[in-house]
């Protein structure tokens, strides 16, 4: 006995919602983008509160292993996420300098480990997409230093919803792949 399977009435309910999911992915985006400063704000607050529940996380963990060792450094980790879970959501404005502060030195960094990677690998074909990429981390990094603490205000959130964006543009275009009759007829002959 075989089962036909109706390829092409699968994108219904799922297509449907993964084309609004992206809609509404899309006008985040875009509404993200136009107020950069409250996106910004509201990123740091989530980042906020997302270290003081892994803080609450690590000390519940410490008490729970304290017969393992390591106790006290467990339980002084635990300490520390949430200081300054507690600390970025009642100072933000500072939380946002120093967020913005990290980024553009961890792109700094990651830049010039990159170059010094794509040099490593310059014998094998294709390495310039490596130096590349380290070239141009490094001048997003740079970008970001040379411009800090003014643009911390609006930098984050700009990043946030230019990522949100991109990623409502990539789920409505999958969906309405999904739901064109060529990609059925590829479905159903693989």
């Amino acid at each position: 006995m075989t089962t036909d399977l109706n390829v092409s009435s699968t994108p219904g309910k799922g297509f449907n919602r993964s084309l609004l999911v992206g809609i509404l992915l899309t006008v985040l985006g875009v509404i993200a983008i136009a107020l950069p400063a409250v996106t910004t704000l509201v990123t740091e607050t989530w980042i906020s509160l997302i270290l003081v529940s892994a803080g609450s996380a690590k000390l519940v963990y410490a008490f729970q292993t304290r017969d393992r060792g390591g106790f006290l450094w467990k339980l002084l980790l635990g300490i520390l996420y949430i200081v300054t879970g507690i600390m970025l959501f009642v100072k933000p404005y500072t939380g946002v300098l120093t967020l913005t502060l990290l980024l553009g030195s961890f792109l700094l960094t990651e830049g010039v480990f990159e170059l010094l990677l794509a040099f490593r690998l310059r014998p094998q074909p294709n390495w310039t997409w490596a130096l590349v990429n380290g070239i141009v981390t490094l001048i997003l990094g740079g970008m970001i230093l040379s411009h800090w603490p003014f643009n911390a205000p609006w930098l984050i959130g700009t990043l946030v919803g230019v990522s949100v964006l991109f990623s409502g543009i990539s789920r409505v275009m999958l969906a309405i792949n999904a739901s064109s009759p060529n990609s059925t007829n590829q479905a159903a002959s693989a």
